[in-house]
């Protein structure tokens, strides 16, 4: 298994470009990167290009939609991993037979980075209209244009390097997305450069509370209060658990800051309510809930006790997965329609 060899260090986190920065040390191919099952539904490949470059790109379209708005789902997947393996190991289009939704999964190719990582790292790609935000909103616009989508039901979500890149989303597009899902991810501008990554995923990032107000900064005039749902494993060895009450903290700054035309008055905090519970696959976990400034649910986190760096209630037909914890792909769809853009 890979680790840390000089400057390469093979993690599935988030990473480089020129020197490989990818923390995974497992280096997982399981083989069965084939599309999940589709029930009757359409899942197709597409390309979108713009100023800022091209990317491709795989969207499910389930049998029940014919026409009617419906909520869009942008998921963004990890380093290493692909969109057919990130449906599938989601099984994300499964719940959009159900409901029904689109779902979206733009593809870093190794032509951007080596491992296939969002550069949520670098500056470049934290900014709104600039790099890869700037691609990933473009795409979710382009697939709002083409088909009937709801513009008060627009989500985004990702997986480490991808749930990193995530929170860079909600933060330079409040606008576009109604609420976002992160698992294994890191906090705003965590950091600024390819050799801070590591750190970063084993200690921790900066102070929360100054990311927010960065994350709040970012946002302009388009800051709104955003609604988040955070997954991290408890015995995550790739990116320490810290980050996920990071991630919260930051959020509770930023929406603090965007519930009141940019007043520090606490209205919204990281203060939560945590109720431990089971899965019925196995692991035990906790639910801390967050309230905004009426008391409502405003931000969740669940850490998944016995799991690593994984998506939590995932197939093992797609990688970076463990279906003994409780299912993280239900709960994110469950809290974004309780969560439009208002």
């Amino acid at each position: 298994m890979p680790g840390v060899f000089g400057l390469q260090v093979l993690w599935k986190g988030g990473v480089t470009q020129g020197i490989l920065v990818c923390v995974c040390c497992m280096a997982l191919v399981w083989g069965c990167f084939s599309n999940p099952a589709q029930a009757m539904g359409e899942f197709k490949e597409g390309v979108f290009t713009s100023e800022y470059g091209s990317r491709r790109y795989k969207l499910y379209i389930p049998s029940g939609y014919q026409g009617q708005a419906v909520p869009l789902v942008v998921m963004l997947h990890g380093c290493t991993q692909d969109p057919a393996d990130f449906a599938a190991g989601t099984k994300m289009n499964t719940l959009a037979e159900q409901q029904p939704f689109l779902v979206v999964y733009p593809e870093q190719p190794v032509f951007a980075n080596i491992s296939k990582c969002w550069h949520w790292f670098l500056p470049a790609h934290q900014q709104r209209g600039t790099g890869e935000p700037a691609l990933i909103a473009g795409m979710t616009q382009t697939i709002m244009t083409t088909y009937q989508v709801d513009p008060s039901r627009v989500y985004i979500a990702g997986l480490s390097a991808g749930g990193a890149m995530t929170v860079v989303m909600g933060a330079t597009y409040p606008d576009l997305y109604a609420a976002i899902g992160v698992s294994a991810g890191f906090a705003y501008q965590a950091a600024r450069d390819p050799l801070a990554v590591l750190k970063v995923a084993q200690q921790g990032g900066p102070d929360p509370r100054q990311q927010g107000t960065l994350a709040y900064q970012a946002a302009g005039a388009a800051a709104r209060v955003v609604p988040v749902i955070v997954f991290h494993g408890a015995d995550d060895r790739i990116v320490n658990p810290v980050n996920a009450e990071q991630v919260l903290s930051q959020w509770a700054q930023t929406n603090d800051l965007a519930s009141d035309d940019g007043l520090d008055n606490d209205n919204i905090s990281d203060t939560s309510s945590c109720t431990p519970a089971h899965s019925t696959a196995g692991y035990p976990y906790t639910k801390c809930v967050y309230p905004d400034e009426n008391g409502e649910v405003l931000m969740e986190k669940w850490l998944v006790y016995t799991m690593g760096h994984r998506w939590s209630g995932g197939s093992s037909a797609g990688s970076y997965t463990d279906p003994k914890g409780p299912d993280a792909s239900e709960a994110m769809i469950r809290f974004f329609f309780a969560h439009p853009k208002m």
